[in-house]
C-alpha cells in the first residue's frame, strides 16, 4: 500500500515529537495558554500526543485582567473538556502587591507586565520547561528562536548563544535556577495553523470570526472599545464588522475588519492578506526590537 503524507500532517508529526521530547526531558513542563489559536492548537496537539492517557502538563494562563471575556470563557471550557490542570498568575494581584507598576497615559498596557509575573510564576511552580505557542513567521525576533531555547537563571535569553538542532537532537541540558521554552510549532505558518485547525474542526473562540463591536481607530490600527482603553477627544467610537487575528490583552490587540464567519473564509482572506497577523498589534510598535527586548527579560 502506498502511505502518502502532506505537509500538514509532517508538522503535525514533528511538534508530537517535540512534546513527547519535553515529557522525556523534563521533570515539570508546563504549557504557556494565552486563549489564542496557536496555544489552542499546541493544547490539541498534546491531547493527541499523549492519548489516551491525559496531557502530563498543566496550563498556565498569564491573566492580564484586561483579557477579552470571551478568551477567559473558553478557557475555562477547553480546560473542563480534556481534563487539564489549570494555574493562572494574575497581573492585577502583582500590581495589588506592589510588585509591579501599571503604566500611565494614552498608550498604556499591562502586556510588558506579564513578564514578571511569569517568571515568578515559573519559579513558583517549579517549572523546568515552559511550551509556548511562538511560530517563526510571526516576527523577527520569534525567528531566532530554536524549538529548545534555553532561558538563564534571570529568565534571559540570549539570541547570540542558542545551541545547535542537528538531526533533532535537542539538548535539554541546563544548570540550577535555568529552565527553557519550547516551541513546538516554530515551523507552522499562519495559514498551515488555519488549514490544520479546519482539517481537525478545532473549536475556537468566537472573537476569530466576523462580529459587530464598537471600535476606534488610533494610529492606523483599529482597538475594540474597553474601559481599559482611555480615549483621546478626537478618538470617535463607530461600529464595524470586525474579527481578531490574534488574542492578547485588549489595550494593545488590533482587530481586522472582515466579513469571516467561518474557518473556510478565514484561509481564503488569509491566503491573499499582504499584511501579518501582529501587524495589528500596538505592543510591537513601542520600537524597532520591542519584541526582541521582551523576549530577552523573560517575555513569552
Amino acid at each position: 500500500m502506498d502511505y502518502n503524507i502532506n505537509h500538514l500532517r509532517e508538522l503535525e508529526s514533528e511538534s508530537i515529537f517535540i512534546l513527547r521530547e519535553v515529557a522525556a526531558q523534563f521533570e515539570n513542563p508546563v504549557i504557556l495558554f494565552s486563549g489564542g489559536k496557536d496555544s489552542i492548537l499546541m493544547t490539541y496537539l498534546a491531547v493527541k500526543a499523549f492519548y489516551p492517557a491525559r496531557v502530563p502538563f498543566p496550563l498556565l494562563h498569564i491573566d492580564t485582567g484586561h483579557n477579552f471575556p470571551e478568551t477567559l470563557q473558553f478557557r475555562d471550557d477547553l480546560v473542563e473538556k480534556y481534563g487539564l490542570k489549570l494555574h493562572v498568575g494574575s497581573v492585577q494581584e502583582a500590581i495589588e502587591a506592589g510588585k509591579a507598576s501599571e503604566e500611565k497615559g494614552l498608550n498604556a498596557s499591562r502586556n510588558l507586565l506579564q513578564t514578571n509575573v511569569l517568571l515568578e510564576s515559573l519559579e513558583k511552580g517549579k517549572y523546568d520547561a515552559a511550551l509556548g505557542g511562538g511560530r517563526r513567521d510571526e516576527e523577527k525576533a520569534r525567528a531566532k528562536e530554536r524549538f529548545f531555547s534555553h532561558r538563564d537563571e534571570f529568565g534571559q535569553w540570549d539570541p547570540k548563544n542558542q545551541r545547535p538542532e542537528l538531526w533533532n537532537l535537542f539538548n535539554g541540558k541546563k544548570g540550577m535556577g535555568e529552565h527553557f521554552r519550547i516551541f513546538p510549532i516554530s515551523n507552522w505558518t499562519e495559514l498551515d495553523v488555519w488549514q490544520y485547525l479546519a482539517t481537525e474542526k478545532v473549536p475556537l473562540p468566537s472573537l476569530y470570526f466576523a462580529h459587530t463591536r464598537q471600535v476606534f481607530e488610533r494610529d492606523g490600527i483599529l482597538l475594540a472599545d474597553s474601559e481599559f482603553i482611555y480615549k483621546k477627544p478626537d478618538e470617535e467610537l463607530f461600529e464595524e464588522t470586525v474579527r481578531c487575528r490574534t488574542i492578547g490583552d485588549m489595550t494593545c490587540t488590533g482587530v481586522w475588519r472582515s466579513s469571516a464567519t467561518s474557518v473556510q473564509e478565514i484561509i481564503e482572506e488569509v491566503s491573499t492578506t499582504r499584511q501579518t497577523e501582529r501587524g495589528g498589534r500596538t505592543d510591537d510598535k513601542r520600537s524597532e526590537t520591542a519584541m526582541e527586548d521582551r523576549k530577552k527579560h523573560g517575555y513569552f
